[in-house]
């Protein structure tokens, strides 16, 4: 049986937190340095707390250091490693492979999605060097997963929910370009979010001001059993900057998508324990969602960026049938609440947001016709403009209540001993403690309802992780059992079960090298080398020529972005899709005073963009 692992962020402890009650398999935190989300740092106590709830479920911690390092933050990477060990993180997720020249603990190790990992060539790389685990690149399809499944034997990761970089992860510099902020060092500005006016080489403007790079946010939601079936056994939710509503809501959504496949299953199981159940209906539409794509999965498509806005537009409503001075109609009023947040794209394509005041409901309809929302403030609409929601008020207001439960099943057993009586619990992992007493036996004044309270009172594991799942009594007479005596035995025999658990988690250890040469002998710009002690890796094995990466020396004239999305292709400009007209190239991208130039390169279905100094007229 292959383990089957949902993935959830938290961008803090009550985020953590959050993703192991709803379902979650592991969690991924950033500490207070070194994370790819320099926004979302937490104290190595912090991760403890999270590290000892999340083993008492069998789920792991995973511990964000995915920035490339400076030579002198080396000595206070290898201290927080060491701490984070200590604190009983389950792997460091990496992206700096001078870490592995480091002093540090043997502590399981994950190669970041920035190690830009595309091929099985570099897959297998990583795997020979000790890494257990690889975040693979977004861009990659089915047919991509299963050949580097075919030829690795290490853990596949793959993101299935969130947020897309328009470049392949880790080959992205046009913030550090721009602004000195640098993505490899998780402080992207976002420039791919930006509206950018698309030119030709004779100055024409061909598209004005659209969020051409600008992707929608991945949903796999479908493809899990491909992606499964192809390799994958790691399912990852984006947002480590995202709110706990977002945990809550997307974690749940993914967690019943997974049980739905892993029930009966004979090849696949849930990587952690206990049954998650939930006191709301998930729905990824309310949470923050640019649309949905699943990007290069399957095939290459024309629609996966939204060029209209970079901001969430949410749940798709319906169309506005009737607008009056302070008033309006829309199809699907009558799922309107007060105080929602709605949206639409105006004539001039810009989003324009506004608030619910009031919703009526005529009494006399029964199918939401009539219905009359009633705005804070009155935007400018037309009928037939298309609504979404993108806050739903009282959704969020159900998440702030009590939205799950995780419990662990346990079989009980009441077993009379010689002098005494005997309680052991056996956890879904056949993990056993027993709490042994000495008693004297007294018979009960009434008989027929002891063997009744004994269950009643062992099943009481309400405030514990735990619930019965069956409960097994062997007495050889019925004996008198005080009810609060009964519950004091139940108490110490869980104590007695949560010590056992803890004590038998262990932690995966590093994964054992072999010899391994790099695939190619010279690195440039593209390895992100900031280091010596990463040079020296890349030395060690094999390399002959290590460049400096782009944030020691930034290179002139270079490209800063290397995309699977290519806007020739999503405007239906491309040869290779049978477009036969003629463009003036090459092209360009502008946003005020910035000028880039694109490159494609066919033959690898891929485009460049890199910074120019010319102005265009």
């Amino acid at each position: 049986m292959h383990n089957i692992e949902l993935l959830s962020p938290a961008k803090d402890l009550e985020c953590g937190l959050a993703a192991i009650n709803h379902g979650a398999d592991a969690v991924y935190i950033g500490a207070n340095q070194f994370g790819a989300r320099a926004a979302a740092g937490n104290s190595v106590e912090d991760i403890e707390t999270l590290v000892k709830y999340a083993h008492s479920y069998r789920s792991k911690v995973f511990v964000a250091l995915n920035t490339v390092l400076t030579d002198d933050q080396m000595p206070q990477a290898e201290k927080l490693i060491h701490e984070l060990y200590a604190a009983g993180a389950d792997a460091l997720i990496i992206q700096d492979m001078g870490i592995l020249q480091l002093d540090i603990p043997p502590i399981a190790l994950h190669a970041s999605t920035q190690t830009d990992n595309r091929t099985a060539e570099k897959v297998k790389f990583l795997q020979d060097v000790g890494f257990s685990r690889v975040v693979m690149a977004r861009e990659l399809n089915l047919d991509q997963i299963a050949d580097i499944r075919s030829k690795t034997d290490v853990e596949l990761e793959a993101f299935v929910h969130g947020a897309l970089c328009v470049s392949y992860s880790g080959q992205c510099y046009m913030s550090h370009a721009n602004s000195g902020r640098s993505a490899n060092r998780g402080q992207c500005a976002q420039y791919c979010r930006l509206p950018y006016q698309l030119h030709d080489a004779d100055g024409n403007v061909l598209v004005k001001n659209k969020h051409l790079l600008s992707l929608k946010d991945l949903d796999l939601s479908d493809s899990l059993q491909e992606m499964m079936d192809a390799g994958v056994m790691s399912f990852k939710i984006e947002g480590r900057l995202k709110s706990v509503d977002y945990v809550k809501n997307i974690t749940a959504y993914y967690r019943q998508k997974l049980d739905v496949l892993l029930e009966g299953s004979n090849r696949y199981q849930k990587a952690s324990s206990g049954k998650t159940t939930f006191f709301f209906a998930p729905n990824p539409e309310k949470s923050f969602r640019r649309g949905s794509t699943d990007y290069f999965l399957h095939d290459r498509k024309t629609d996966i960026s939204q060029p209209d806005t970079p901001k969430s537009l949410g749940e798709p409503m319906g169309k506005v049938t009737y607008v009056g001075r302070n008033f309006f109609e829309m199809q699907n009023g009558n799922l309107i609440h007060n105080g929602d947040g709605l949206c639409f794209i105006n004539k001039q394509n810009d989003l324009t947001g506004f608030r619910v005041n009031r919703v009526e409901i005529p009494t006399h309809r029964s199918d939401g016709k009539g219905v009359k929302c009633f705005p804070a403030d009155m935007p400018r609409m037309d009928v037939g403009v298309f609504l979404y929601r993108n806050q739903d008020q009282e959704f969020e207001k159900t998440l702030k209540g009590k939205t799950s439960e995780r419990k662990i099943g346990v079989n009980i057993r009441f077993v009379e001993t010689d002098n005494g009586f005997d309680i052991q619990l056996t956890d879904e992992q056949g993990v056993c403690a027993s709490h042994n007493v000495l008693h004297e036996k007294q018979p009960a004044q009434k008989p027929e309802a002891v063997e009744s309270n004994i269950r009643t009172q062992l099943s009481k594991l309400g405030t514990t992780i735990y619930e019965a799942l069956h409960i097994e009594i062997q007495i050889s007479a019925p004996w008198f059992f005080p009810t609060s005596l009964l519950s004091e035995w139940r108490r110490l025999a869980v104590e007695a079960l949560d010590t056992t658990r803890e004590k038998a988690y262990t932690t995966e250890p590093r994964r054992t090298t072999i010899n391994s040469s790099y695939p190619t002998e010279k690195l440039t710009y593209l390895a992100n080398v900031t280091n010596a002690h990463a040079s020296a890796f890349y030395q060690r094995h094999g390399v002959n020529e290590v460049l400096p990466g782009f944030e020691v020396k930034a290179e002139e004239g270079v490209p800063l972005m290397f995309c699977k999305h290519c806007i020739k292709f999503s405007m239906g400009w491309c040869p290779k899709s049978g477009y036969k007209g003629t463009l003036s190239e090459p092209l360009y991208l502008r946003n005020n005073d910035q000028t880039y130039q694109l490159t494609f390169d066919c033959k690898a279905c891929e485009m460049h963009i890199s910074k120019i100094s010319k102005q265009l007229t």
